[in-house]
């Protein structure tokens, strides 16, 4: 199943969120991207059909062995590229928004480019 830029962004939030509090819900991850609940409720039910989460009986999600790849995959590319836009005089909250924006749309390829010559620079 591909997932679209909305998906990606659910796993990466339920991500990041994981780093912090052990235990996700779907308001947590509501809350953190100002959603409202019926569309993350329907979110969550793709993504667990999608085999990307798992949701336990007490409503706290897991990623699964996929979604963690796709979610580690989404977060590096955001935390890099912000970082990369902030070395070259972006302010902090433009280099984020948009590195969220460029995060699903670069290849592979030229994220693997930015990333080598990032580890040559230093910040």
């Amino acid at each position: 199943m591909h997932l679209q830029e909305s998906g990606e962004m659910y796993l990466e939030t339920i991500h990041v969120l994981s780093k912090t509090n052990p235990h996700v819900r779907s308001v947590d991850v509501g809350e953190h991207l100002g959603y409202s609940k019926p569309s993350v409720s329907r979110a969550m039910g793709l993504l667990k059909n999608g085999g990307f989460i798992s949701v336990d009986s007490n409503g706290f999600i897991t990623l699964t062995e996929a979604g963690l790849e796709i979610a580690c995959k989404i977060y590096e590319r955001h935390t890099l590229i912000s970082k990369f836009l902030v070395g070259i005089g972006v302010d902090e909250n433009t280099a984020s928004e948009d590195a969220c924006k460029i995060e699903h749309v670069i290849s592979d390829a030229s994220f693997e480019v930015i990333k080598k010559y990032a580890e040559k620079i230093s910040w």
